[in-house]
C-alpha cells in the first residue's frame, strides 16, 4: 500500500463512522444541545464543510456545497465559505438540520471529492508544501491527514452525543 492509498483509506473513515449513526439520528436528536452550543447537526455539517473548503483551497474547484446544490438544500444562514470555525454560540445554534440523510449525503459527496482528488496524486505531489504559515511548513499529505482526522474527530463527537441519555440535553 502506498501513501496515496493510505490517505484514501483514511479519507473514507469519517463517512463510514457517520453511516453507523444513521438509524439513531432523529430530527430532535440532530438538533439537541448537550449543554453545549454544537449539536450533532453542527458537528456533521462542520465535518463536511471543513473537508469541502480545504479541498477548494487545494484544487481551486467549486465547493461541493455549491456545485452539488447542498448550500441551497440546507437553507442555512451562512456565508458561502463559512465552515464553523470561530462560530459564536448563536451561529452554532443556528445550524439546524432536520434531515440526517442530507447531512450524510453531503459528507459522502465531500469524501468522494476528496478521494477523487487523492486518486490524481503521486508521491511527489504528497510532499508539496501547501501552507508555509506553520513550522514546519505543511505538506499536501499532512493537510490530507489533518482534514480526515478533524472530520473523524467531529463524527466521533457526534457518536458520543448520540449515545447520551435524555438527561444530558438542555430542555
Amino acid at each position: 500500500m502506498n501513501g496515496t492509498e493510505i490517505l484514501i483509506d483514511l479519507a473514507r473513515r469519517p463517512l463510514e463512522a457517520a453511516e453507523h449513526l444513521r438509524g439513531a439520528l432523529t430530527p430532535e436528536l440532530l438538533n439537541a444541545h448537550p449543554h453545549h452550543d454544537n449539536s450533532i447537526a453542527w458537528l456533521l455539517w462542520h465535518a463536511a464543510r471543513e473537508i469541502d473548503e480545504q479541498l477548494v483551497a487545494l484544487t481551486g474547484a467549486a465547493s461541493v456545497a455549491e456545485s452539488g446544490g447542498f448550500a441551497v438544500r440546507f437553507g442555512l444562514n451562512v456565508a458561502p465559505h463559512e465552515l464553523g470555525y470561530g462560530h459564536t454560540p448563536e451561529q452554532a445554534r443556528g445550524i439546524v438540520v432536520r434531515d440526517a440523510d442530507l447531512l450524510l449525503e453531503y459528507l459522502g459527496a465531500v469524501v468522494a471529492a476528496q478521494v477523487a482528488y487523492l486518486e490524481t496524486l503521486d508521491a511527489a505531489d504528497l510532499s508539496r508544501i501547501v501552507d508555509e504559515r506553520w513550522e514546519p511548513p505543511v505538506t499536501l499529505a499532512a493537510r490530507m491527514v489533518s482534514m480526515s482526522c478533524d472530520a473523524a474527530e467531529h463524527v466521533g463527537q457526534a457518536a458520543y452525543v448520540a449515545g447520551m441519555g435524555a438527561g444530558a440535553f438542555e430542555r
